[in-house]
């Protein structure tokens, strides 16, 4: 079972009491900025053992009656079709994905916004798409005056020259898909309008990493850093709320470089000089204050930092990210003595490629065990270790079929003789078809097929770079999947 060093209870229940007390010091109308995902934070779920991956959805769904949401997304991502790597969809797609499952909790939306909006036909497709549905959208263009001249940007040619957002709530979140989508722009956007109607609302930030109040080379924060190795972030001591109050915490180079301005503004908007003293008195994260068990986490964040060198790794050699980003989080890893045999499913990954010459994946079982799988003519690498690895933790023999030839058949011929397919091989999507379909009327199948669940939160690795359709199955089912940069073939086309 996973070591759990995180209350996600008495996280649930700080920040909430932290948010309330925010609106509370304002006109009852604060803008949030929420940053990280409001679904499947995996990331925090990865680092913070016993963080509930939905934890921050399930705040605001506490908290509906007093609040609405504003999704944010850039011209520019939309123009650049931007991937939410750990969902391998666009972020235009993953608005809309949010939008139905916030709704369906019932959980109010009230638009979306466009950002940096200069007439790009991709993100005018969008917003038809959203209007035709009958959702709400504004655009903002890119602010005049930004960043250097406060006068002009707080001015009816700056943030006033955006549309007004017309809002009902004490408590109006703004989000967005990923990082540099104009969440800040929009809730201090907001902010000038609100005040020009006489309502003196604020603005804070809800951000979980860095966590202001574990030390700066705490596993944790160093993993965010891997996380954001192609942005460039840095942990840094804020040194605004040092100077301010004596006290060392932790947050990132964009937040500090940028809150000079940010204050000016703030100033500017609400005539409060000290309305907020550092980049750390903007936020609103307990995260910190929710950790029992500094050990595991620590554990946690060093194991999250190796993933992300491999993932930035395998980014690199597509052609995803510059090479600065692997050696940053190689930098980190030495400088935090992280050694790469902490993952332990590396070595027989890379023994059985070597042995059998074959891509090879390893996954390690929740007991410890280590299973691994090789590619053959019939399948990947990723669907003959997964089967392995359930027949393991079901006590089936190892020479044992679980899936029938008269079931296989009719699959492989398809791709080869209707579908046309160069490569048949099974991915792990058709050989988990294949298994349920073997598990109805076969017990040996169905206590196998039962064993599925059990691989969630299990570490696996690949020898290889595994085509997506094997890393979106591994996804689904829980599994944390690394790979080498290494292409599977010397051909072109796909991996």
């Amino acid at each position: 079972m996973k070591e759990k060093g995180f209350s996600n209870q008495l996280y649930t229940k700080l920040q909430t009491e932290k948010i309330l007390e925010r609106i509370a010091r304002f006109d009852n109308k604060l803008y949030l900025e929420f940053g990280g995902k409001l679904f499947d934070d995996m990331h925090a779920y990865r680092v913070l053992p016993g963080f509930e991956y939905n934890a921050k959805i399930n705040i605001l769904k506490q908290l509906k009656d007093k609040a609405e949401i504003i999704f944010v997304i850039s011209a520019g991502d939309i123009e650049r079709n931007k991937i939410r790597a750990d969902f391998g969809i666009t972020y235009g797609d993953d608005v809309l994905r949010l939008i139905d499952k916030i709704r369906a909790m019932g959980i109010y939306i009230n638009s979306v916004v466009v950002t940096q909006y200069s007439g790009q036909s991709a993100a005018d497709v969008f917003l038809n798409k959203l209007n035709r549905r009958g959702e709400k959208t504004y655009v903002h263009r890119r602010t005049l005056g930004y960043p250097t001249d406060v006068d002009t940007i707080v001015s009816d040619v700056g943030y006033g020259a955006n549309p007004y957002i017309e809002t009902t709530r004490p408590l109006v979140v703004v989000t967005a898909p990923g990082p540099g989508s104009g969440k800040l722009a929009t809730c201090l956007s907001q902010l000038y309008h609100e005040y020009k109607r006489g309502v003196k609302a604020g603005y804070a930030k809800f951000e979980t990493f860095p966590v202001w109040n574990l030390p700066l080379r705490h596993p944790v924060n160093v993993a965010y850093e891997a996380a954001t190795a192609d942005l460039a972030d840095i942990n840094m001591i804020d040194p605004y709320h040092l100077e301010a109050y004596g006290i060392s915490t932790v947050n990132y180079n964009r937040d500090i470089e940028c809150f000079p301005i940010v204050k000016s503004i703030l100033t500017k908007i609400t005539g409060d000089e000290n309305l907020y003293r550092s980049p750390t008195d903007m936020g609103v994260n307990m995260a910190g204050f929710a950790i029992t068990d500094d050990e595991v986490v620590r554990k946690a964040g060093r194991q999250e930092i190796i993933r992300r060198f491999y993932k930035t790794s395998c980014d690199y050699k597509q052609g995803l990210c510059d090479i600065s980003a692997p050696q940053r989080i190689r930098l980190l890893m030495n400088e935090n003595k992280i050694p790469f045999s902490e993952r332990t499913v590396v070595e027989p990954a890379l023994k059985k490629a070597e042995q059998s010459l074959s891509p090879s994946v390893a996954i390690e079982l929740p007991d410890g065990r280590i299973v691994v799988g090789r590619a053959s003519g019939l399948m990947t690498s990723c669907s003959s270790a997964v089967l392995n690895a359930i027949k393991m933790l079901a006590d089936i023999a190892d020479d044992e079929l679980l899936l029938s030839p008269a079931v296989l058949e009719p699959i492989t011929r398809l791709k080869k003789e209707v579908l046309h397919r160069d490569k048949f091989r099974l991915n792990l999507a058709d050989v988990l078809t294949a298994l349920s379909i073997c598990a109805a009327d076969d017990e040996t199948v169905n206590k196998a097929y039962l064993k599925l669940t059990l691989l969630k939160d299990c570490e696996a690795h690949s020898s290889c770079m595994l085509p997506e359709i094997d890393m979106s199955m591994l996804r689904k089912l829980g599994v944390n999947v690394t790979c080498e940069p290494e292409f599977a073939t010397k051909e072109l086309y796909g991996i």
